[in-house]
């Protein structure tokens, strides 16, 4: 557990906890220990989905892993998780489970839920286990020129099973999903650009050490440019999934939004009327952990008793690229 106060005493970026918690709200986050990665909290959030699914690895059909944290350039995290599964691969009959990684930031896990709702209502899949899993901490800038986007991440995972059923009242009932490219350096990290050749500066040839221009290693956000999208887009995607079921806010019964900015979220809440007692939110825990934001709060919503079978529940996030979505389900 990493404080504000934490920020600028031991890693001495001039901040304090007044100036991050009035702007985000945020109090402290998690940062992963030297040597775990976004698989690895992954497989531990995935073994517990499974079980609470009454499953095991080997009915996985599929892994969608969101993250903007991999461990490596490539592959991507997915088949880094799905080799942990031991089960997988024991016995002579082993069960290779397709792995897709998917790069929409913030936005991810509500893209892979789109994904897996629409392979399992096709009838191609019965099960599909979806993470949202990010390492942020070994990628932030630990000084003051970085403060602004290096107090607002942490580390974590969530993941959901998503699988047939024949029960009317459960259910994903509708998601969508948008994008806007032309915003895409607004929030972005333009390191290891492969249009560059080599994309790696090499000054003294291709056997010497390679340099990077730490302009480019970092995070980089246009906050003002990021709250407005954020705030506009969150908006239309949740009003247009509950126009297209007829529904409105009296009707939902829980809304769980990406946890980015507590500014932004009032603010939406706070336009689309849409009353506190009905909102979740732990970013003052964990700050933004990006992907792996919505299943976390689920999981805290089901463990506190916030969620129970039947509930409404309206999720939305956005992200950098700039991506966003929403989704309706019948918990």
């Amino acid at each position: 557990m990493v404080t504000n106060d934490d920020l600028r005493t031991q890693y001495g970026i001039d901040t304090t906890h007044e100036w991050i918690h009035q702007r985000t709200g945020i109090e402290e986050r998690r940062y992963a220990e030297d040597g775990v990665g976004s698989a690895d909290m992954g497989f531990e959030a995935a073994k517990i989905a499974i079980q609470r699914a009454g499953l095991t690895p080997r009915d996985i059909d599929m892994i969608l892993f969101a993250t903007l944290s991999p461990e490596h350039h490539f592959p991507g995290s997915g088949v880094f998780m799905q080799r942990k599964f031991a089960e997988l691969f024991e016995g002579d009959m082993p069960k290779y489970v397709p792995a897709m990684d998917i790069r929409n930031q913030c936005s991810g896990f509500l893209y892979g839920l789109g994904t897996a709702s629409s392979m399992v209502q096709s009838g191609a899949l019965k099960h599909v286990l979806v993470v949202g899993g990010e390492t942020h901490s070994a990628a932030l800038d630990m000084t003051t020129r970085g403060r602004t986007v290096t107090s607002l991440f942490g580390d974590g995972a969530g993941a959901v099973v998503v699988s047939a059923t024949d029960d009317p009242k459960r259910g994903v009932r509708k998601w969508h999903l948008g994008a806007d490219g032309r915003f895409a350096e607004a929030l972005w990290m333009p390191v290891w650009d492969i249009r560059k050749k080599p994309f790696v500066n090499l000054p003294h040839g291709r056997d010497g050490k390679a340099e990077i221009d730490p302009g480019t290693l970092w995070p980089q956000m246009d906050g003002k440019q990021v709250f407005r999208h954020a705030v506009e887009k969150m908006c239309m995607s949740l009003m247009q999934v509950c126009f297209d079921q007829s529904l409105s806010a009296n009707d939902i019964d829980l809304f769980v939004f990406h946890q980015a900015n507590m500014r932004i979220n009032t603010y939406v809440a706070d336009t689309l009327g849409i009353p506190q007692d009905k909102l979740i939110h732990n970013i003052h825990k964990y700050g933004n952990t990006t992907a792996a934001t919505i299943p976390l709060l689920l999981a805290e919503a089901e463990e506190t008793g916030r969620l129970k079978p039947g509930m409404k529940v309206a999720m939305v996030a956005f992200g950098s690229g700039f991506t966003w979505g929403a989704a309706i389900a019948d918990w």
